[in-house]
């Protein structure tokens, strides 16, 4: 990643400029990373997943161009239309002093945007002859794809939202290990302090102070392909691919529907398309009723009660509609809870509005869940892997 520029002599503000020569070198990530601080600090919630994404697509665009850098950001840090307005300010004061990103003044009201289809092509439709920036059409499109219900796509958006998934950043959960680690405050370490007393021929040295280390925790997915999940299937196995091409061994995933099957081994191909495919060579129930309890109490007695699921924060990716008993998906749910760190529901009609958890598997579950969160769009998903990280 190239160098920017710093500091602006011409007017001797300190704003940083991205088209005046080099004069002090700032390193690329801390000016990306101190704009995202001063967007955070403007009231726009800026994730560490949404700045790591500004970074990777600005190290794509190139730094050196104004208004890619723009669009950059505005596609990656902004959740939604209240943080347009913003963005701009901060946007303009960081980087640009008094020019304009957009090319209007911010003293001018908002014109109203109406949002032009994407044919085949990426390319702009005849609905709205106004937008003559490609790059701003595109933006504003992609924003609203990452708030879409999947469910609703159709095969070119469900395409087209597939290329998204490589900005999210999924990261294991962490958990107290038994080792400790020297840090620079906790509790004395008096071995160490004692040693470099000794190499001072005993005269007093600087206190030497450790704390208990920690390792990754693991994460359990369990994704139900079932006839009335099918539209969120694909999605959910490419999240479940991020997770276990980002977070490595610590994730295992399983589907669940009539049956049990574990697809950990197929979601390890680097390239998700090959890694959907092999997994469902291998899942034998692809679209076919729903019998969680069942289910699940194959998963505790082969895997989890052996330890997978010990100490596991526990990911069930379902709707809820169960055809087994609900009695017996209750009693595995209760089993659940007692071996895992956290049980996360993720139910894709949570999103909707006026949904209300009245099915009966639901109901049988809620008891037992620590999380119950959306899983309907790429926006959802983001939030959950702050959930599953801060589990």
């Amino acid at each position: 990643m190239s160098t920017v520029s710093g500091l602006d002599p011409s007017t001797g503000s300190g704003r940083r400029r991205l088209d005046q020569p080099e004069r002090l070198v700032h390193e690329a990530d801390e000016l990306l990373l101190g704009f995202t601080r001063a967007l955070r600090a403007s009231g726009v919630p800026v994730t560490m997943d949404r700045a790591q994404a500004f970074l990777a697509a600005t190290a794509v665009v190139g730094l050196g161009d104004r208004k890619a850098t723009y669009w950059a950001g505005r596609a990656t840090l902004c959740g939604c239309p209240d943080d347009l307005d913003r963005y701009d300010q901060v946007f303009t004061a960081w980087f640009l002093g008094d020019d304009q990103p957009t090319g209007r003044k911010p003293s001018e009201p908002r014109p109203p945007q109406t949002r032009a289809a994407l044919d085949d092509e990426g390319g702009t439709g005849d609905g709205d002859p106004a937008d003559d920036d490609p790059l701003r059409a595109r933006a504003s499109d992609v924003e609203v794809l990452r708030h879409r219900d999947i469910g609703d796509m159709n095969a070119n958006d469900r395409a087209r939202l597939a290329l998204l998934f490589d900005l999210l950043r999924p990261r294991a959960p962490r958990r107290r290990a038994h080792r400790r680690q020297a840090w620079h405050r906790g509790d004395v370490d008096a071995g160490r302090t004692m040693r470099r007393s000794l190499q001072r021929m005993g005269e007093p040295a600087e206190i030497a102070w450790r704390r208990r280390a920690t390792k990754p925790r693991r994460v359990v997915l369990l994704v139900d392909v079932s006839g009335s999940m099918s539209p969120y299937a694909d999605a959910l196995l490419r999240l479940a691919h991020r997770f276990v091409t980002t977070t490595g061994a610590t994730t295992e995933v399983f589907t669940v529907g009539t049956r049990l099957t574990r697809v950990t081994r197929a979601m390890r191909l680097r390239n998700p398309d090959q890694a959907i495919v092999a997994a469902g060579r291998t899942v034998p129930d692809w679209s076919g009723g729903t019998r969680l309890g069942e289910t699940l109490r194959i998963f505790l007695d082969r895997w989890g009660q052996r330890g997978l699921a010990r100490g596991a924060v526990v990911v069930v990716f379902s709707d809820g509609w169960e055809r087994g008993d609900t009695a017996l998906l209750a009693a595995q749910m209760r089993r659940l809870h007692d071996l895992a760190h956290a049980v996360v529901w993720v139910n894709p009609h949570v999103g909707r509005p006026g949904y209300q958890p009245v099915q009966q598997g639901i109901v049988a579950a809620l008891d037992h869940v620590d999380h119950f969160v959306a899983g309907h769009s790429l926006a959802a998903f983001a939030e959950l892997i702050e959930v599953v990280a801060d589990a």
